[in-house]
């Protein structure tokens, strides 16, 4: 109904270098803004977009995805249909910064050890181990390997800058086991069992959801805390927060800051000044 539309938002964000996965994400929200609306094309305004825009708001809608549907009909509206848009009369939504669930060693290694399955128990360990996201574990080659360095050569980053992590010899040593028992893969790491393909992101939260609660742990936990997990122990073990940005290949040194606040703080060492010799007395 609107392919030629998506044929401009798609060339549009072709020539800005945007992934695929932006602009899919741009065509569908794109088109279900207009579903919604109902109006030719030609006879939009921004006042569509505040009323469309105001009533998710008032429905509750999540401020990260407000703000997605924002970004993706502002570049339809920019780029595409060439209307004036002001982002003071057409704001986006303040996020609530959170601090990130960080899982203890021992729970992460109960969660490996509650994974039977031998390829999802890898993926696990290697998101943690390397601090990968979900996203770069998928789109891991077998080349990407390093046996000899012991590094990890991550290509499809968010940022879209590659780098290098480390791999940890347990970790080699059961990649090197679901090498050897899972068919030997030599182009995509873990491909899907059935398309030979890149594994589906979702999938792989949701069997670690499963692995945590067969280990017991009840907190709302997702994938992602490996990777919260992993720059956080190494935080605490004493290396440099500017190495742990280059690991995780962070671009603002401040998402790495945020381990700080999350970090165990007796094996930063740190004492309270209540603790002091006068205690708390003034």
């Amino acid at each position: 109904m609107y392919e030629d539309i998506f044929f401009q938002i798609r060339q549009e964000a072709e020539k800005r270098n945007l992934k695929d996965s932006t602009i899919d994400a741009y065509c569908n929200s794109v088109g279900y803004f207009l579903r919604t609306v109902d109006k030719d094309v030609a006879t939009l305004s921004t006042d569509d977009v505040d009323s469309f825009l105001t009533e998710k708001r008032l429905n509750g809608i999540a401020p990260q995805t407000y703000n997605h549907y924002h970004s993706s009909i502002r570049f339809f509206y920019k780029r595409i249909l060439k209307l004036n848009w002001d982002d003071e009369d057409i704001p986006r939504m303040k996020l609530d910064h959170s601090l990130p669930t960080v899982l203890s060693r021992d729970e992460i290694q109960r969660i490996i050890d509650n994974t039977p399955n031998l390829k999802h128990k890898a993926i696990i360990a290697t998101m943690y181990s390397s601090g990968l996201r979900v996203s770069e574990v998928v789109h891991l080659h077998y080349d990407d390997i390093s046996r000899t360095n012991k590094t990890i050569h991550v290509r499809e980053s968010k940022s879209r800058r590659d780098r290098y992590t480390i791999l940890s010899d347990r970790n080699l040593d059961l990649l090197t086991e679901y090498w050897y028992k899972c068919g030997r893969p030599r182009d995509i790491l873990f491909p899907s069992s059935w398309t030979g393909t890149y594994l589906d992101k979702c999938s792989i939260n949701q069997y670690f959801k499963k692995s945590a609660a067969r280990a017991g742990i009840t907190r709302h936990v997702s994938s992602h805390c490996c990777r919260h997990s992993f720059a956080s122990h190494l935080f605490e073990d004493g290396v440099d927060i500017k190495y742990i940005q280059a690991l995780l290949g962070h671009v603002d040194p401040r998402s790495t800051e945020v381990y700080i606040h999350v970090s165990n703080k007796s094996l930063l060492g740190i004492r309270s000044p209540f603790d002091g010799p006068k205690g708390g007395a003034v």
